[in-house]
């Protein structure tokens, strides 16, 4: 017997039903996204592997799924190198292309490619898979789809005010309960450099990324493991666990940061983000939380992250300024912010908290039964005025017995049945059943049309 075909592990099917509710997803983003002014646009799925290396950091780039040269990729390889089984020199030559890890950087190369093209600020959205190569665990995929909203080419705070709002609004339509997560790359600058380590800066934000994950003891480790003194980290404790208002994390850090410029600059730019903010009534909560670092090399200011309150789940979505990416591609001096909506994870959070609409994830509206010949071409004169009118319907495309017709539209869940036998036809009309109810009777096309709406 064959064996069972089976799929790579971090990858899904979606049946029909997760279709629906994935596009639910999908459009809700989409639509609000268009509400302030952002356009969409694709790259492709792999990327050349100069594009992506060295953008994630040493994290990030072990995490790239490296795509195989075609032909013969041994060409060029000394027998030594072969034997040296050095994985990463040999995937060097093997590989020129890799597929993209997120949208952001792909971005960026857009960006760079297309210049003359562009009118800045340049405000894009994009929903497109993304692939890591991480371990496959509960609400983390090896492949999983971002939608992103970037703006680049302008400096103002006012987008970052922005995509505060867009999360906000979206995850108030998805009637998801989310605490919105606000630090800033210059405050963590800034506290590196009063604790005598502004070396170690990627270092410590690795590390205290990690906090709401392993513990302080174990960030604490990590960081004396980094050679991050123990003086240094003594000084650390109280910054990342600093608590009360915004208002009074930002006092606090204006004394703490004194000394120290860019931190400074990171207070004030994050104090004018959540004073605006404040003024938008947003529905959502908003927190300026220090422990938040964002791994990724290319974060420069403002870094968000946002948490589900109802459901155990890592972020759902993320983002941040990043005023260097497009740099490395050639092309200094244009800044970017943007954030990025994890679908998959929200995928699962609206399935746990069963939030999905009726109406997002209905397919076929009506069905009509198959009795035959004539029958069927007297119900496709009904079904063209039916989906006219925008209804969603189909006919049963067999004349197999009743029962099995109506299993179809039970499994289904189709609202509504049209019976069309020889009684109907000489009335010109259809027996409509209302699957939820039981309720029979016989209508007209209009009135069969004016009954689903």
């Amino acid at each position: 017997m064959a064996a069972k075909p089976s799929i790579p592990k971090g990858t899904r099917d979606f049946s029909p039903v997760e279709m629906a509710k994935r596009n639910y997803i999908f459009n809700t983003i989409r639509d609000v996204y268009h509400l302030y002014g952002f356009q969409q646009i694709e790259t492709p799925a792999m990327e050349m592997l100069s594009t992506l290396m060295g953008k994630y950091g040493d994290e990030g780039d072990k995490l790239l799924f490296k795509i195989q040269n075609s032909g013969d990729y041994f060409s060029g390889i000394t027998d030594e190198e072969l034997l040296s089984r050095n994985a990463a020199k040999l995937a060097s030559k093997f590989c020129e292309k890799g597929l993209r890890y997120d949208l952001t950087v792909p971005f960026a190369r857009y960006v760079v490619m297309h210049r003359d093209e562009i009118t800045f600020p340049f405000k894009r959205y994009q929903i497109q898979p993304v692939w890591r190569a991480d371990r496959p665990q509960k609400g983390r995929y090896r492949e999983f789809y971002q939608c992103d909203a970037d703006v680049v080419g302008s400096d103002s705070l006012l987008n970052e005010v922005e995509l505060m709002q867009i999360v906000d609004t979206v995850f108030s339509r998805f009637n998801i309960r989310v605490c919105i997560k606000i630090n800033n790359r210059k405050i963590l600058s800034g506290i590196a450099e009063i604790i005598g380590e502004s070396d170690k800066i990627v270092d410590i934000t690795v590390a205290i990324d990690k906090l709401d994950k392993i513990g302080l003891d174990n960030v604490n480790a990590e960081l004396k493991e980094k050679g991050i003194s123990d003086e240094a980290i003594a000084k650390l404790q109280p910054i990342i666990l600093l608590s009360g208002t915004n208002a009074e994390k930002l006092a606090t850090l204006k004394n703490v940061l004194a000394a120290s410029e860019v931190g400074l600059k990171g207070v004030e730019e994050s104090e004018f983000i959540l004073n605006t903010l404040e003024t938008m009534g947003l529905k959502n909560e908003i927190e300026l939380d220090l422990t938040l670092a964002r791994g990724l090399n290319y974060y420069t200011g403002a870094i968000f992250e946002v948490k589900a309150l109802d459901v155990q789940i890592g972020s759902i979505t993320g983002g941040g300024r990043y005023d260097n990416l497009t740099g490395v591609f050639g092309m200094a001096g244009v800044s970017g912010v943007g954030i990025s909506f994890g679908a998959d994870r929200i995928f699962d959070v609206l399935n746990q908290l069963d939030l999905y609409p009726k109406e997002a994830v209905n397919g076929t509206e009506l069905l009509f039964i198959n009795f035959g010949e004539k029958e069927a071409a007297f119900s496709m004169g009904i079904l063209s005025k039916v989906r006219a009118a925008g209804i969603r319907a189909e006919i049963f495309p067999d004349a197999a017995k009743m029962k099995k017709q109506m299993s179809y539209a039970n499994a289904k869940n189709i609202p509504f049945v049209a019976i069309v036998g020889e009684n109907e036809m000489s009335e010109g009309k259809a027996m409509l059943k209302n699957m939820e109810t039981g309720e029979q009777n016989l209508v007209s096309a209009e009135e069969l049309i004016a009954a689903i709406r």
